[in-house]
């Protein structure tokens, strides 16, 4: 039996401004907010991507500083794209709305396009060759 991914969910310094980014990048999204003792969080779901889910979430006594990609734990986010085309719409779209990207690269096992979200969590959409 099969196990996909249910969802994700990332400790982020400002929820509204995660929020706000995935939901430009992605689109408008279903989305469930909840609040415990010292953290809050914001589940965001795109039901015209196959339900992806998202979840972003800050704790009160998080320390301060970006992600590191270079810590234990997280590397990045990576999207799967049909195409080499389907990569470009997306370096498109991060140039459209403003955001900071990487370079569209053709490498020997596939096509990518990376940005990062407002704490730095690299975001990459990648198709394979």
């Amino acid at each position: 039996m099969p196990y996909p991914l249910h969802h994700i969910t990332l400790s982020v310094s400002d929820v509204k401004a995660s929020v706000a980014w995935y939901t430009a990048v992605f689109g408008p999204a279903d989305i469930v907010e909840r609040e415990g003792d010292g953290w809050k969080r914001t589940r965001m779901t795109w039901p015209k991507m196959d339900d992806l889910r998202i979840a972003v979430m800050s704790h009160d006594e998080a320390p301060e500083g970006r992600f590191s990609h270079l810590n234990r734990g997280l590397d990045h986010l990576g999207f799967d794209c049909g195409s080499a085309a389907e990569v470009e719409h997306w370096a498109a779209k991060l140039d459209a709305l403003g955001f900071e990207r990487g370079p569209l690269e053709d490498v020997q096992y596939g096509w990518v396009v990376t940005a990062r979200d407002p704490d730095g969590i690299p975001v990459e959409f990648f198709c394979g060759k």
